[in-house]
């Protein structure tokens, strides 16, 4: 076992949001392991809905891949998007591809937009 693998297994990931630098922000063992940068906007004439969050880039370390972090980076934004009544556009290839494989977060996407990202 490596020693980001052993770090993981003793520390559970932390998700924190870092508005300042518009990112997500994934923590093992203290170490920033990941990130997702994001574009927060609120209401806009013509659209439905009010906020929305715009899912930018996904980012998981060199040393921190293949530990299943990504995923869990994912799905903790978008916890905390559906926490906040965030609807959700997701940019991101790697989130769009999230989002597809678990369609019980689909509904974060705005009904308007899924034809859009393919969901």
């Amino acid at each position: 076992m490596s020693e980001a693998e052993h770090e993981a297994a003793v520390t559970e990931p932390v998700i924190i949001d870092n508005p300042a630098e518009s990112r997500f922000e994934l923590y093992v063992g203290g170490e920033r392991a990941g990130l997702v940068l994001y574009e927060l906007a609120g209401h806009q004439e013509g659209q439905q809905g009010g906020e929305q969050v715009s899912i930018l880039h996904t980012e998981i370390a060199d040393r921190f891949q293949g530990m299943g972090l990504a995923s869990k980076l994912v799905r903790g934004v978008l916890d905390q998007a559906r926490a906040r009544g965030l609807a959700v556009l997701p940019y991101c290839p790697y989130t769009k591809s999230w989002i597809a494989k678990h369609p019980d977060y689909a509904d974060l996407v705005p009904p308007d937009r899924r034809a859009q990202f393919g969901l």
